[in-house]
């Protein structure tokens, strides 16, 4: 997979984004869904990435700023189609690398508790992240896990 700058006005990023929060929101209590949209993912302190094999869209990721020691990883979604063949895995190590060249210490994220989201989780926990309190504006939601990863440490 080739991961590049993401261009939130191709139109086939545009529709695998739209795709990725109308699928977070249907799996999503009300009120629990954190997924960005189109704007959000244009907003300054994001860093947005695709990853492409050949000419197919096949990921998305995205590493929000929060603070000079702090990143959330946001708008990690695969393409329903080629999910089981490590695209998330290198579009997540491919956040955590650019985290640790902008100096951050910590990444974490929020994703669902939801069945639908477990195969996330698992991918998190296989990277190191571990269960956090909730963080930056979020607030404790049965429909929520949060998760961070220690960025200081190798």
């Amino acid at each position: 997979m080739q991961i590049r700058p993401g261009d939130t006005y191709d139109p086939r990023v545009i529709a695998l984004l739209d795709h990725h929060v109308t699928a977070a929101r249907a799996q999503t209590a009300p009120g629990s869904a954190h997924a960005l949209d189109l704007a959000g993912l244009r907003a300054p302190d994001i860093a947005f990435w695709t990853g492409w094999e050949g000419e197919t869209l096949v990921a998305t990721g995205a590493l929000k700023t929060l603070s000079a020691e702090h990143g959330e990883v946001k708008s990690m979604h695969t393409r329903q189609t080629t999910r089981r063949r490590g695209f998330g895995g290198q579009m997540l190590r491919h956040i955590i690398t650019e985290a640790r060249a902008r100096g951050l210490k910590r990444l974490s994220l929020e994703t669902g508790s939801w069945d639908y989201f477990k195969p996330a989780q698992a991918l998190y926990e296989a990277h190191g992240f571990v269960a956090c309190a909730p963080f930056e504006g979020y607030v404790e939601d049965p429909n929520s896990v949060f998760l961070t990863l220690d960025l200081t440490g190798r």
